[in-house]
């Protein structure tokens, strides 16, 4: 799983359209429908409206700095997990790419509240409190290659997991990776940065490998050249039901990406919501 090295400098260039704002106005609905955590101040022009009435909750309930805490599971350089800030939610931001950490620390120094950044594989997360909601976007969960690694990180989320809280997450579906990527390649130009995607998907174990390379102007003007291999690997929703029942989760709902209405089979991307459920996980 170790990713994300010499494209840690240029990925906020090359995935500018994603819709990250997007993602993060969706998820602050599933929170405030589903969730437990409650905004408490806008940070850097974030909207939190009824920030102050939430900020004297907390005062009075003990439990509301864990309750409250959003932690990003699979960060990079912490897009979703800054765009939270910005509408008033206490987070912190884990991944296990010190490259990405160094950039999402640096794009978020001036911040009035620290965002703490945690170096850790999700597979062994090991984190310091529970937290009442953690978030997983942009493929993270399809860096996960087996079954085991989905649970062992399911089972860390549960365990983790404020009494009732939420866990948010989205992956990409064997549909996508399978029929709409295919064995392909793509090539976009920036200003700045380019890269060459090859790509190819191999049916058994749903495993979609992308060969990158990355180029890179550097400060003198001259490129600079990459090449990494990315592996992920497609899931449905019924296995991603069966992997949560076996961690001790509780599926809520899940959302196609594009629409936010019930997944169909040719739905590419699917949000899911589940919940902590007070039961132990399943055994092996």
């Amino acid at each position: 799983m170790e990713v994300y090295s010499g494209f840690a400098g240029v990925y906020d260039t090359l995935m500018q359209d994603v819709p990250y704002g997007e993602w993060a106005d969706f998820l602050d609905f599933l929170i405030a429908e589903y969730g437990v955590s409650e905004r408490i101040a806008p940070d850097d022009g974030g909207t939190g409206a009824h920030a102050g009435s939430e900020k004297r909750k907390e005062l009075s309930d003990p439990l509301a700095e864990e309750r409250n805490l959003v932690v990003d599971l699979g960060c990079g350089t912490g897009a979703i997990t800054a765009l939270l800030a910005d509408r008033g939610y206490d987070v912190a931001g884990v991944d296990l790419s010190p490259e990405m950490l160094a950039v999402a620390q640096d794009k978020n120094r001036h911040r009035r509240r620290p965002i703490p950044w945690l170096c850790q594989d999700m597979r062994k997360l090991d984190l310091y409190c529970t937290a009442g909601t953690f978030v997983s976007v942009c493929d993270s969960i399809n860096y996960l290659l087996t079954e085991q690694d989905v649970l062992c990180t399911f089972r860390c989320v549960n365990r983790f997991l404020f009494p009732g809280g939420l866990f948010l997450f989205d992956f990409n579906t064997t549909h996508k990776y399978r029929d709409v990527i295919g064995t392909r390649t793509i090539a976009e130009s920036g200003d700045d940065a380019a890269f060459i995607w090859e790509n190819r998907f191999r049916a058994r174990g749903s495993r979609n490998t992308a060969a990158l390379t990355l180029f890179s102007r550097g400060e003198d003007g001259r490129y600079l050249r990459f090449c990494e291999t990315h592996v992920q690997r497609g899931y449905t929703l019924a296995e991603i039901k069966r992997f949560l029942k076996a961690a001790g989760l509780v599926f809520l709902k899940a959302f196609d990406e594009r629409t936010k209405r019930t997944p169909h089979a040719r739905s590419e991307r699917i949000f899911v919501a589940a919940r902590e459920s007070g039961k132990a996980p399943l055994r092996d």
